[in-house]
Formats: C-alpha cells, sequence, structure tokens
C-alpha cells in the first residue's frame, strides 16, 4: 500500500497511468474514490494521483483543527513521493482551496481545475456532505444535497448504493470532517488570487447549493490565467454528474498545458 509521509502522518495514495502526473485532491470528507470518474479517463495518457486526505479513509487523522498550509503540504509530500517535480492539479470544494493554496506556496503546480470552489471561505455550506459512516440512510438522504435531482432519477439503483458503499468504506469521521472544514476559516482568495498565475480552469455546477456559483465566477475573476466553466442543472459534485462533458475539457486543457520536460 503506497504512502506518502508529512512529518508523522501517513498519506495513502494510488497512482495509475503514464504521462504527465495530474493530482486529484477530494472535497471536505470525502475519499479518493470520489474522483474514480476522472481516473478511468485519464490514467493511461496522464499518471493519475489520487490520495485520501489526512483524516480520511486510509490516511492517518490526527487531532484537528487542520489548516490549508497543512494540507497544501500534505498534497506536497504525495507528488514529491511520486517523484512528480511538476503536475497538473484538480481539486473540488475544500479541495480546491488546496490546490489554490498549494499553486501559490509550492513550485510543483503547472495549472489549476477546480470544481465547485468559492473565493471565500464563508461561502461555501459544507454541512450536507457530512453523514455518519454507519449509516446508510443518512448517507444515502446526503446524496441528495450534492447531486441533482435529475441525475439522481436517471441513475440505476446499483450505482447510487455503490456510492453509499464507498462513502461508508473510504470518508472522514465527523473528527476527520470537522478538522479538515476549519480550514477553510481563514481562506480568503480574493485577498491573494493575484499571486496565483498558473492556468486555472474553474467549474461549477449552476445548481451547486453548497458554495453558490457566482463564488465561483468571483474566483475565475480573481486568478490571472482564470476561466469560468458553469455547467447548467448541476449540483455541487458536478465532475460526477457531468463526468464525460468535464473529462473531455479536462484533457484538452491538459494538453494544451502540457508540462515542459
Amino acid at each position: 500500500m503506497p504512502t506518502a509521509s508529512n512529518g508523522s502522518v501517513s498519506l495513502y495514495y494510488e497512482t495509475a497511468g503514464d504521462g504527465d502526473p495530474v493530482a486529484f485532491v477530494p472535497e471536505a470528507g470525502l475519499g479518493g474514490w470520489s474522483w474514480g470518474w476522472q481516473h478511468a479517463a485519464l490514467a493511461g495518457p496522464f499518471d493519475v494521483v489520487v490520495f485520501d486526505p489526512r483524516g480520511t479513509g486510509r490516511s492517518d487523522a490526527p487531532p484537528g483543527p487542520y489548516d490549508l498550509e497543512t494540507l497544501a503540504a500534505d498534497l506536497e509530500a504525495v507528488l514529491a513521493d511520486v517523484g512528480a517535480r511538476n503536475a497538473h492539479v484538480v481539486g473540488a470544494g475544500l479541495g480546491g482551496a488546496v490546490a489554490l493554496e498549494a499553486a501559490r506556496t509550492s513550485t510543483r503546480v503547472e495549472t489549476l481545475t477546480l470544481f465547485g470552489a468559492g473565493a471565500r471561505g464563508d461561502d461555501f455550506d459544507l454541512d450536507p456532505l457530512y453523514a455518519p459512516l454507519d449509516d446508510r440512510d443518512a448517507l444515502r438522504a446526503s446524496l441528495e444535497g450534492v447531486l441533482s435531482a435529475d441525475f439522481l432519477a436517471e441513475q440505476p439503483e446499483d450505482l447510487l448504493e455503490g456510492i453509499v458503499d464507498w462513502r461508508a468504506d473510504g470518508d472522514a469521521t465527523r473528527e476527520g470532517w470537522e478538522a479538515q472544514t476549519a480550514a477553510l476559516e481563514s481562506f480568503d482568495a480574493t485577498a491573494w488570487g493575484l499571486e496565483v498565475t498558473q492556468p486555472a480552469l474553474v467549474f461549477h455546477g449552476t445548481d451547486d447549493d453548497l458554495v453558490p456559483p457566482e463564488s465561483g465566477r468571483t474566483l475565475a475573476e480573481q486568478l490571472p490565467r482564470g476561466q469560468f466553466q458553469p455547467l447548467e442543472g448541476a449540483g455541487h459534485l458536478s465532475f460526477v454528474e457531468r463526468s464525460r462533458e468535464v473529462n473531455d475539457q479536462i484533457v484538452g486543457f491538459l494538453e494544451e498545458h502540457a508540462l515542459e520536460e
């Protein structure tokens, strides 16, 4: 089982593919499973790196609260462990804030692709994400807060039950979730967004109930090379709902900004 270390904290990760490295940073409380739709599509032309943040799944869960600097340092540790001097970084929600922090403090981040990320910590209302890992009914109900009603109605029952299984097996406990979300208290990209000069593609579902789409647009406007891409009718986890569409756009974006040898 591959792990990276940031001090005494062990961080579980997986890699697949061969090409430019692409690292995925999950939303608060969600395990690396949440990027499965992208992992399958990008592994091959890219070297995909998926990990469980501290407090989640198979990674260590030291007592919180955590801060953005620590979570960004965890990402740096994973990239160093896989030997990635440079990488494209994809983040969702809190993971988007972590990616932004890493982009302004690390030399490893070449591009950013963000989903459901806001410009300020108080733009995030992530409470609907959490559900006790031993309560399947609550886990199932929590999907209604992060995925659109149309998407849920169209999906086969076994897929939705599979997501519940992944959540029960790979997400954060209440303590881990609270430790992670505490990192958003000081997040304010409007104060330093101009420092993030990497190309940035900012996706946002127009029916996102957890982070207002307008905050995503504001974030993109704060970034010197930011591009805002709304996804009509999609909820917070738009990369799950619109996986085929966004995967094509991610691949095009990453190919446009291929890493130099």
